[in-house]
């Protein structure tokens, strides 16, 4: 594709071309982000401001920006220095002090000539029983009154940039936007009764309300369309790219995996049979799978991914397992190696803390393929770790690795097909955004066995209680996981909480029964508190969020999150998942210091009353806003001028569908639609989706 075209050449020059913009205030503005006349143009006003004239002073409630009709009067210049310079104005109902410090006299008397009539518009206030006015932002000739807009957008600002400057140059910028050929679907247009680009653009700038401003305003859900598209466009261009690269055909016999089915004591659920049958079209096809399987907390993800891998096997192919820490590594190893060991499928484990001459045996026996299912960390990119035949490469919990690490991954194989697994349920909207290049199969019903697991809010003042609660618990055979409240960014404070909270455990319960592990232990003691927690040794385990994904204890039948007000929703949600994994009635206490803030308040009411985690998942983007969202905020999700994920998720599912639908018909966008398209994503700078445009 060539380069940019030019037509779009005025949006991309330099911010000081624009006026109000001096070279200062172009730095200002390039460290707020903004760095092209475009990105003025995308920056739409974050609140208005009613200029609307009024009759009358009396009866309005101040603090209150205002616009009057004044009569001016004597001016009262101060005397003494610092005081202010005051000028007399009456209004139709009431007199009215217009206030200004460290003004020039000649300028003042220019602007306020005694006996006329001028509009004066801004923050109207009372002082000692007299209305007053510093510094209106407006003074206007009465003939001049249509030069100030009724309601005044009002642009978001960084330091040495006033309001002022930055509706001029944002005026100026939008004068550059050229009339461009429409890349949007015609018929959603028509039904959405949306403008062109241009005239929404100039539209959104020039609000007539605060409706206007909203994220259901017309003007604004085109543009939010417009960037959503934009970015579907480029996911849907890279899911092409990669579809037309040749991947290979696996077909299993099923005799493995008929085995390790047979060995299980329930039967797997409905969402996984479906998302097996999804997996087997996607390995059995030419192109390579690109999938992401998302299921709630204990929705058996993990038999899924297993079947996967002895299809694999069966085939004559290994395949990897990779997870985020040593911990899950070693986690996955253990369920995974005994289901595996039913059908005879050779399961190893790699970390980083395999070392010598163990190492090298595996990297051995894997490199002539006498290991079928390889379970690892990041330790199995490494470049001297190679695989006989790699068909398959799963990764867990995708939000902790980034995409280039899932291409250096898929790169091991010649054709690796990628299955990729959260078990954090990702609201649709983000899923789309995040994940918009790959297939989704999502396991929205639980295996048999699971347990309801009741939860309950306790104040921090009832401790003694929940150590007693524990106390009987334990009696009964039970175990119990206490996890320690988030301390702000500090880890040394984060594993005192922890160290301080497992002494006073041991005094209250007993030296042996309570267990401890955190972040800032060595893998090798980490894993001893793990094996002995599983193992029934300890009945307590005292831990930091480490145990947050993948643990499996059946016999934990009690969480306690202490300062559970500090986490967030899904968070908690994942916690909570540790418990009802076996026969035993469960519960979860969420520990809390009154008085609750509201946003705390709904989190935790919302854990009391759902255990969906894609409700919660919602409920979490609502509060928290889509940057914040667990693990989502260095998942390299894209960052939008304008849309706006929490209240426009319908949009991104429309933009993915239109993206893919366009590609369908015209996948070199050579079309007069696709050549439309072309120029929306230099105009949004999808540099990756024009790489991936090889024609034109």
């Amino acid at each position: 594709m060539s380069g940019r075209p030019e037509v779009l050449f005025p949006l991309f020059s330099a911010l000081d071309s624009l006026p109000g913009i001096g070279p200062k205030s172009a730095v200002a503005l390039e460290g707020a982000g903004i760095a092209t006349p475009k990105d003025l143009a995308l920056t739409l006003p974050a609140n208005g401001t009613d200029r609307r004239l009024v009759p009358g002073l009396v009866g309005r409630e101040t603090p209150v920006v205002t616009t009057v009709e004044v009569e001016i009067g004597r001016h009262h210049p101060p005397r003494q220095r610092g005081r202010p310079y005051r000028i007399d104005a009456t209004a139709s109902d009431a007199t009215l002090q217009l206030v200004y410090f460290h003004a020039h006299r000649a300028w003042l008397e220019d602007q306020f000539p005694e006996g006329e009539q001028r509009i004066v518009s801004g923050k109207l206030e009372m002082f000692d029983g007299v209305y007053q006015m510093p510094h209106p932002d407006h003074v206007l000739e009465v003939q001049d009154l249509s030069s100030l807009p009724e309601f005044e957008p009002i642009y978001p600002l960084t330091e040495g940039v006033t309001q002022k400057a930055m509706t001029r140059a944002v005026h100026a910028a939008v004068e550059r936007v050229p009339d461009l050929a429409e890349w949007a679907d015609p018929a959603l247009v028509a039904q959405e009764g949306w403008r062109g680009f241009k005239d929404a653009l100039v539209q959104a700038h020039a609000p007539q309300s605060s409706a206007d401003l909203a994220p259901s305003a017309p003007s604004r859900r085109r543009l939010a369309y417009d960037e959503v598209f934009a970015h579907q466009l480029t996911l849907a261009l890279a899911r092409a790219n990669r579809r037309a690269k040749p991947g290979i055909e696996t077909r299993g016999t099923g005799a493995l995996r008929d085995k390790i089915i047979a060995s299980l004591p329930y039967t797997p659920t409905g969402a996984q049979t479906r998302a097996i049958k999804e997996i087997d079209g996607d390995l059995a096809a030419p192109q390579r799978m690109n999938r992401l399987l998302q299921g709630d907390v204990g929705a058996g993800k993990t038999l899924v991914a297993v079947l996967a891998m002895a299809t694999v096997v069966e085939a004559g192919g290994q395949a990897v397992l990779m997870a985020p820490t040593e911990v899950l590594a070693r986690q996955h190893f253990s369920s995974v190696a005994p289901l595996c060991a039913t059908a005879g499928v050779r399961v190893e484990v790699l970390t980083g803390r395999d070392k010598g001459a163990g190492r090298r045996a595996k990297l051995e026996a894997l490199a002539r393929g006498e290991i079928d299912v390889l379970i690892g960390t990041h330790a199995v990119f490494q470049d001297d770790v190679e695989l006989h035949d790699l068909r398959l490469a799963v990764i867990d919990e995708q939000h902790r690795f980034g995409v280039a690490q899932r291409m250096k991954l898929g790169a091991k194989g010649t054709a690796t097909d990628v299955l990729v697994m959260t078990a954090t349920p990702i609201p649709r909207s983000l899923a789309l955004a995040g994940y918009g290049d790959m297939d989704v199969s999502v396991l929205d019903e639980k295996p048999p066995g699971r347990t309801l697991v009741t939860t309950a809010l306790v104040s921090d003042g009832r401790m003694d209680e929940v150590v007693q609660h524990l106390r009987d618990a334990i009696g009964q055979g039970r175990q119990a996981y206490w996890v320690c409240p988030l301390v702000e960014e500090s880890e040394v404070l984060h594993f005192t909480a922890a160290e301080e909270r497992f002494k006073r455990l041991r005094a209250a319960l007993g030296d042996d029964v309570v267990g401890l592990v955190h972040g800032r232990m060595a893998p090798e003691e980490k894993d001893a508190a793990m094996a002995a927690f599983s193992g029934g040794q300890t009945r307590v385990l005292v831990a930091t969020t480490v145990i947050e994904v993948g643990v499996d204890v059946p016999n934990a039948s009690i969480m306690v999150v202490e300062g559970a007000d500090r986490f967030g929703l899904s968070q908690l949600h994942q916690l909570r998942g540790r418990v009802g994994r076996g026969a035993a009635a469960s519960t979860c206490l969420l520990m809390y210091k009154p008085p609750l803030g509201e946003t705390a308040q709904k989190r935790l009411e919302t854990l009391r009353e759902t255990e969906d985690g894609f409700r919660i998942s919602e409920v979490d983007l609502e509060l928290r806003g889509a940057g914040d969202l667990i693990g989502m905020a260095q998942s390299g999700l894209p960052r939008f001028r304008i849309a706006d994920l929490e209240h426009q998720a319908g949009l991104m599912a429309t933009a993915q569908t239109d993206a893919r639908a366009l590609l369908e018909k015209d996948p070199d966008l050579t079309s007069s639609r696709g050549q439309a398209a072309r120029v929306l994503l230099w105009l949004m700078e999808q540099d990756r989706a024009i790489r991936l445009i090889s024609v034109g």
